[in-house]
């Protein structure tokens, strides 16, 4: 499925490769392709990794990691508003309305399957006021995007807040925003989202989306739009729930008869979305509402109680983010990291991309390792003064070479084999490098978002 590029002169794939204009003869690109040594650059700051930003939160977990630093920034969060800890707040659209989704904590069919631990956490929402689990929430509307949430006067995320005064708010946006194409725009709004809840004392608590078995051309990039949500929880240090991850093992993927919105355990023409049992949590909603609770026990525990984070660091991404040892990018992947840290300065133009910017500030550069042809889309997000573009090289005669470039968001075709992401700082007229922080996300874009199937 092809997004709409912008990439300079309308490039797409991999039509050029014209070696890179660099600062002298000694800078330039190491062998990569055969691991050869890399040549002496003018700038290496000696550290063993790339910088990253926030946290790493790995594949293969439904809850993020809840280490000391994210401890340490729910607290400092919250420490920006006075808030009702027996609240939290749902923000969302369709399957964040519907009556499935939490409500059945307020009533008396909870089997909670043995999972005792969370009945302390459920009795201390369930004496919330508003009732978090009943309330009708001014942010979750069917059909909205991540745009409705924060835009107008009051913005609806600042009316629930005001209306809810919530300690928590747990946030799923992404499926509506994909009929809307703009996967850069997504990451913008979801950054702008979190900020408003974060400003006002609330603890966000993000949940990736489920797959679109509705719309294959959807699906395929719906690990993108996932990819940006664990992006945006690592770069923020917030705890972020995988339910695609949930979803992608269970029967039909968990979705109901329109395959796109989940379906939930019924016992005598009644719905159970409670129902913890194995049987019940071969359901959508059941397994949502079983690792929400469980999301807002551990944050609660964490923030409320005082008690040790349940979690160690997870190991940062390998390399050191220079030609000679990229960041190892294993797809989908996301990461929050900062030029002005970065190991190498060794590129100022790319000519291959007929582009003329000056891009002599420091990079970050990336490797992806392609088993098979692969539709890969990629983007740079950053907030405030930073300002780096985004550039695809590939390896010609040895040397990695320009095949496209973009100040955001671009997507290519790459045969089978290494290539290279380069996140590179943007100088102004001035001769100033626009360097700071960033988050780089990519993911493959030709095929379904559970890629079993």
């Amino acid at each position: 499925m092809a997004l709409v590029l912008p990439v300079i002169g309308g490039l797409v794939g991999l039509a050029y490769a014209i070696p890179l204009l660099v600062k002298d003869a000694a800078k330039q690109g190491p062998l990569a392709a055969t691991g050869t040594a890399a040549r002496a650059l003018p700038r290496d700051t000696g550290a063993d990794r790339a910088p990253t930003v926030g946290e790493t939160d790995p594949h293969g977990r439904t809850q993020s990691p809840l280490t000391t630093a994210v401890a340490a920034r729910l607290r400092a969060i919250a420490a920006r508003g006075e808030r009702n800890p027996r609240v939290f707040s749902k923000v969302g659209a369709s399957a964040t309305v519907n009556r499935n989704y939490l409500r059945c904590f307020a009533g008396d069919d909870v089997d909670l399957a043995g999972r005792e631990h969370l009945r302390e956490t459920l009795e201390h929402f369930r004496a919330g006021e508003p009732d978090p689990f009943r309330r009708v929430s001014d942010s979750a509307t069917v059909g909205w995007h991540a745009g409705r949430a924060v835009w107008g006067r009051p913005a609806p995320i600042n009316l629930e807040i005001r209306h809810a005064d919530p300690r928590f708010a747990v946030v799923m946006y992404g499926t509506n925003d994909i009929e809307l194409g703009r996967p850069e725009q997504y990451a913008e709004l979801l950054l702008r989202l979190v900020h408003m809840i974060e400003r006002r004392g609330v603890v966000p608590i993000l949940s990736t989306i489920m797959p679109r078995d509705d719309d294959p051309e959807a699906d395929e990039v719906v690990a993108l739009y996932n990819a940006v949500v664990r992006g945006v929880a690592q770069w923020r240090r917030l705890p972020m729930i995988d339910y695609h991850r949930e979803l992608s093992r269970l029967p039909d993927h968990g979705l109901a008869s329109d395959r796109l919105h989940p379906n939930v355990h019924f016992v005598d023409g009644d719905p159970r979305g409670c129902d913890f049992t194995p049987l019940g949590l071969t359901h959508g909603y059941n397994i949502r509402n079983l690792i929400t609770l469980e999301a807002l026990d551990r944050s609660r525990r964490a923030l409320l109680e005082g008690e040790p984070p349940p979690d160690r660091p997870a190991t940062a991404p390998t390399g050191r983010g220079t030609f000679a040892d990229p960041i190892a990018a294993a797809l989908p992947f996301a990461h929050a990291s900062d030029t002005r840290r970065a190991a190498q300065d060794a590129v100022d133009e790319y000519p291959g991309c007929d582009a003329d910017q000056d891009e002599s500030g420091p990079e970050v550069v990336y490797r992806v390792a392609l088993d098979e042809p692969a539709e890969i889309t990629a983007m740079v997000v950053t907030e405030g003064r930073a300002d780096v573009d985004l550039h695809v090289m590939t390896p010609s005669d040895g040397d990695p070479t320009c095949a496209a470039r973009a100040d955001g968001m671009l997507t290519v075709d790459l045969d089978a084999g290494e290539h290279f992401f380069v996140v590179d700082t943007f100088v102004d007229h001035d001769g100033d490098a626009q360097a700071g922080e960033y988050l780089f996300v990519a993911a493959r874009t030709d095929r379904p978002s559970d890629p079993s199937e």
